[in-house]
């Protein structure tokens, strides 16, 4: 696993480190009761498409997606919340969560 995670297993659900469990733990707590709604997780934002193959050329160009921690509605603010759990900014993310802003107006939320 990159960057010492450890692997967590809640719910029958296996989260990629120790930190992301824990906020998953909380989130349900948030939804029990009824700060929160819609909970849902691995959710993917396309941030460019699969290009098809050019004439002449062999292959497609696979897309580029995003896959957001979590994604929820506050019930507050009635506004979708997305969410990414990071110990570690890469500079991939990075783009990436530039990407999500330019293309869907989205702004991720980091915990």
């Amino acid at each position: 696993m990159k960057y010492h995670n450890k692997l967590t297993e809640i719910d029958g659900i296996k989260f990629h480190s120790r930190k992301e469990a824990e906020r998953y733990t909380i989130l349900k707590l948030m939804e029990k009761s009824g700060g929160i709604s819609n909970l849902e997780l691995q959710k993917k934002y396309v941030l460019i498409p699969t290009i098809p193959a050019a004439p002449g050329v062999c292959s497609a160009q696979r897309s580029c997606c995003y896959i957001a921690d979590f994604v929820y509605t506050d019930n507050k603010t009635g506004r979708t919340v997305v969410e990414d759990v990071k110990g570690m900014r890469t500079e991939v993310y990075k783009i990436k969560k530039k990407l999500m802003r330019y293309i869907h107006g989205i702004i991720i939320q980091e915990v």
